[in-house]
C-alpha cells in the first residue's frame, strides 16, 4: 500500500478532479469517514486535503468538522473573471515573446483532446479539458507564480459554472480556443490576448446569464389589475 502521504495526495486529487468535473455538485456535503475510507487514511489527513481544496476555493468547512463543495456567489464570479482575464492576457503575451513550435505543438495537441471528446459526446472529458486548456498556456509561460495563480482561478471558474451556468455548444469553446492559438501563431500577441478577453467574456456570459422569466399567466395578471380599477361609470339612460 502506497505511503499515508501519498494516499492522503491522492484523496485530494480525486476530490478536486471529481469536482472540477462536476460529480460532486455546489453544496455536497463532503463527510471525512466516507472520504478517508477508499484511501485508508484518517479524519486529520482528509482533514488536511478539504483544508487545501479550501485554498483553491473549492471546498467551504464549517463547525463541527463539516465541510460542503464550494458555492460562489455571482458577485464573487465577477471578480474572479476580472482578475482572470488580465492574468491569462498577460501569460498569452509572454507566450508570443517566446514562441516555439513545441509550445504550439503542445497546444495543437491539447486542441485534437478536445475536439476527440467533442467528437465522442464526452461531456466529463470536455468539461476537464476546456480548463486544462487555460492551465496549460499558464505552464508553458515558464512563470511559476502566473501559473499557480491562473490555476486557482480557472478551478474557481470550473465551480461557477456548475452552479451558475447555463447549457451552451462545447464547440464554442474548442472553436474559441483554435483562434487563441492561431493568433499567436501568427505572431500577433495583441490579437491573442483580444480574442482570449472575449472568449472569457463569453465564458462568463454563459456562467452568469440571468434567469429567462417565464411567461405571466395573462388571466391572473388581468384580473389583478382589474380589482384595482374604479368601477366603470354606469351607461346613460335611454327610452326606446
Amino acid at each position: 500500500m502506497p505511503p499515508l502521504a501519498s494516499r492522503s495526495e491522492t484523496a485530494y486529487r480525486a476530490l478536486r478532479q471529481a469536482i472540477l468535473e462536476q460529480e460532486l455538485k455546489p453544496g455536497a456535503r463532503l463527510p471525512e469517514d466516507e472520504i478517508g475510507a477508499p484511501f485508508g487514511i484518517s479524519r486529520t489527513l482528509v482533514r488536511q486535503a478539504l483544508q487545501r481544496l479550501q485554498a483553491d476555493g473549492l471546498v467551504e468547512l464549517g463547525g463541527k468538522r463539516t465541510a460542503a463543495v464550494a458555492r460562489p456567489t455571482a458577485e464573487e464570479a465577477r471578480d474572479v473573471f476580472r482578475v482572470r482575464r488580465a492574468l491569462e492576457r498577460e501569460a498569452l503575451r509572454i507566450l508570443a515573446e517566446d514562441w516555439r513550435p513545441e509550445t504550439g505543438a503542445a497546444l495543437e495537441g491539447h486542441l485534437r483532446a478536445e475536439r476527440q471528446a467533442l467528437e465522442a459526446r464526452d461531456a466529463r472529458a470536455g468539461v476537464r479539458l476546456a480548463w486544462e486548456f487555460h492551465a496549460l498556456i499558464a505552464e508553458l509561460t515558464g512563470n511559476g507564480l502566473l501559473e499557480t495563480w491562473i490555476n486557482q482561478l480557472v478551478v474557481r471558474c470550473s465551480l461557477i459554472l456548475a452552479v451558475h451556468g447555463r447549457p451552451h455548444a462545447a464547440d464554442c469553446s474548442v472553436a474559441e480556443h483554435g483562434a487563441v492559438l492561431d493568433a499567436l501563431r501568427r505572431s500577433e500577441p495583441e490579437e491573442a490576448a483580444r480574442l482570449m478577453d472575449h472568449h472569457l467574456h463569453l465564458v462568463e456570459g454563459r456562467a452568469l446569464a440571468p434567469e429567462a422569466e417565464a411567461a405571466p399567466d395573462l388571466g391572473a395578471l388581468l384580473s389583478r389589475y382589474a380589482e384595482a380599477l374604479p368601477a366603470p361609470p354606469a351607461p346613460p339612460f335611454s327610452r326606446r
